[in-house]
This record gives structure tokens, C-alpha cells and sequence, in this order.
């Protein structure tokens, strides 16, 4: 069975990549013709695409791979040849059950593992070799806790990707009633080894008898800023969280830097992020039925097609419809996150049923 599956998934995962790299290659080559950009930058970028383009593409292949394998056992009644040698038809497509399982696990690691690191050498590529300047030239303000009580505000004029800075930052520390406990003036912040570095800094810090002590020239000092470079630019630049893993949405969500609208969106996206792999298991589970109902009509091929992207399609339109409802109710966007493979499951399991009692 699963020999029978590696033709038609290999053959889908090809066929569909090959339409995706062809819209990805026009858009390269437009790039290197209008924008002057490197042959060599071009090829690197279109590459770094691929990762988020196969996770969209391994359910479709798998989709149909499993349709045209089993439209072929069952039309060349080989299925109800093992049926009739005494195996159960739960038995037979268990080992197909079980490739979408493995396979819904490895989509899992890929996206969340490989795809954001792909994802941020996209976005350094593009800001270097085809925007040569920050897309952030706007007022960047973080917030953070600060230990024992009190907040943190960190305002930045600007972001400069290249050296990972900040510039022209301004630092203000409140205590716990929010009165201003100190403030910092520098020309930029730094990210180097896991911290900020504040370059050319003044500060003024305010003790409760109503003194104030300055320090004008201080060439380094290291703080906290609550955020790390990757957080700060997906954030300011409102990135598609689709493209995050669900570890980098955490983090951001964590920082309370959100507004109530992204706050539901990135909440949404990271359920969807648990769930959307694993529709490679519902997909095998509901193509099964319908590649032994469809073998009956000929033209196996062009039938097997045509219904992976119709169950893709209805698939995706229920995934839109719940996300709209998730993020109106975000206490339940766990349950909402999985009610399109649940929904997927329950009408494979009955097609399933109905297949083996026959």
C-alpha cells in the first residue's frame, strides 16, 4: 500500500511544485530585470521561498496521491482481492492511515523548525538587496516589565536591519505608581550576544526625595529592552504571523505589544499552527472513500485531480470560516483551530465505514 502511494504523492508533490516555482519564477525575474537585482540574489531568494511553498504543497500531494492510489486497487480489483483473501478493509488502509499520521508530524517540524528560518533570510535578503533601506523609519516604542514592579518604555526614531540597531532611543523606567524613576537618552542601541548595548547615552535618574543625578557621557551600557531584533521588526512591520512559528507568536504575544486586533489574529494563527498539519491525516482519511467511489466512473487521472482540489477548496473555505469566528471568540480559538479536521474527520469516518461494510 504504501509503495502503491509513493508513485502518485511524488508525482503530486512534483506536479505542484512545479505550478507554485513558475509564479515564484516570474516574480525573480522581474526582479532581476526592472529592480537590477543579482542573478545569483534572485536565485537565493527564490530558493529560501520553497520551504513555505512545500508546506501548502505536501497536503494537496498527499490528497491526491491517495486518490489515484486507490482508485487504481479498486478499480483493478485488487482491494476487494485482499478483502476476499480474509484481510479487513481496516487492515488494508491502515498502513495509508498511517502515512498521513508521519507524514502530519514531519509537516509539523518542517513549519516550525525550517520555514521561519527561511522566512527571516527572505526578509534580510529583500532588505538589503532590493530595499537597501529600513522599512521602520518610524517611531518604534517596546514595553516592558520591570522587576519588583514598575514598566519599561523603550522609543526608537528608526530601525536599521543591517547592524540590528536601534536608533536615537529614548529609555524611560517607571516604579510601580508610575512616577518616572529614570531616563535614558542614546544615539542607538545595539543588539550584540543576546543583549542591547546603548551607544553614547545620557542619563538622569530621580530618587524619591525629589533630587536628580546625570550621567551625560556614558559610552556603553547594557539593558533589557523586552524584545529581541526578529520580535521587534515582525512586529513594527506587521508580518504575517502565518509565516512565524508558533514559538516566535508566543514570544510576541507575550510582550503585550499588540493591539486587541493583532492580539486575536496571532492568537487565531497560533491554534491554526497546531492543528492545519494534521491535515495530512484527515486528507488521506477522506480521499479513501471517495478514490473507491470515483474508480467506478473511469478516467481515473483527471477524476483524482479534479477532486483533490475541489476537497482542498471546500477544506479552506471551512479553515476561513472558523478562523473569522476564532477571532471573534478568541477564548475558544483552540476549539475553532481544529473544528475543520474535526468536521473533515467525521465525514471520512462515516465514507470510511460505510466502504468496509460493502
Amino acid at each position: 500500500m504504501l509503495t502503491e502511494l509513493a508513485g502518485p504523492f511524488i508525482f503530486g508533490l512534483s506536479a505542484f511544485t512545479l505550478i507554485l516555482a513558475a509564479t515564484q519564477m516570474l516574480a525573480i525575474g522581474r526582479l532581476v530585470s526592472e529592480d537590477h537585482v543579482p542573478v545569483w540574489t534572485a536565485i537565493a531568494l527564490f530558493l529560501w521561498y520553497l520551504p513555505g511553498e512545500i508546506v501548502m504543497i505536501i497536503p494537496m500531494a498527499l490528497l491526491l496521491g491517495t486518490l489515484l492510489a486507490v482508485q487504481r486497487l479498486s478499480g483493478e480489483s485488487e482491494i476487494n482481492a485482499m478483502k476476499t483473501s480474509g484481510i479487513t478493509f481496516m487492515r488494508i488502509i491502515a498502513p495509508l492511515l498511517f502515512a498521513g499520521f508521519v507524514v502530519s508530524l514531519l509537516m509539523y517540524a518542517l513549519q516550525e523548525g525550517v520555514v521561519p528560518f527561511a522566512n527571516d533570510q527572505v526578509s534580510q535578503i529583500e532588505n538589503a538587496a532590493i530595499n537597501h533601506t529600513s522599512e521602520f523609519n518610524r517611531d518604534l516604542t517596546v514595553f516592558a516589565p520591570l522587576p519588583g514592579g514598575g514598566r519599561q518604555v523603550s522609543i526608537a526614531t528608526a530601525y536599521d536591519p543591517g547592524s540590528q540597531a536601534l536608533l536615537h532611543v529614548t529609555l524611560i523606567q517607571y516604579d510601580r505608581a508610575g512616577a518616572p524613576t529614570q531616563i535614558v537618552f542614546a544615539d542607538e542601541a545595539e543588539f550584540t550576544a543576546d543583549q542591547w548595548v546603548l551607544h553614547n547615552a545620557s542619563a538622569y535618574r530621580f530618587n524619591a526625595d525629589g533630587t536628580t543625578i546625570s550621567q551625560p557621557d556614558v559610552t556603553e551600557e547594557e539593558v533589557d529592552l523586552g524584545e529581541n531584533p526578529t520580535d521587534i521588526v515582525k512586529r513594527i512591520s506587521h508580518d504575517d504571523p502565518q509565516e512565524m512559528s508558533r514559538a516566535q507568536i508566543a514570544s510576541i504575544v507575550a510582550t503585550g505589544q499588540l493591539t486587541e486586533t493583532e492580539l486575536r489574529k496571532y492568537v487565531t494563527v497560533f491554534e491554526q499552527k497546531l492543528s492545519q498539519p494534521f491535515a495530512c491525516f484527515v486528507f488521506v482519511l477522506i480521499a479513501i472513500p471517495f478514490g473507491l467511489r470515483s474508480a467506478r466512473g473511469g478516467g481515473r487521472g483527471f477524476i483524482g485531480f479534479g477532486l483533490a482540489v475541489l476537497i482542498v477548496f471546500v477544506y479552506y473555505i471551512v479553515m476561513t470560516v472558523f478562523s473569522y469566528i476564532s477571532e471573534a471568540y478568541i477564548s475558544l480559538a483552540a476549539l475553532w483551530a481544529w473544528m475543520p479536521n474535526l468536521v473533515f474527520t467525521a465525514v471520512g469516518v462515516v465514507r470510511v465505514r460505510h466502504a468496509a461494510a460493502v
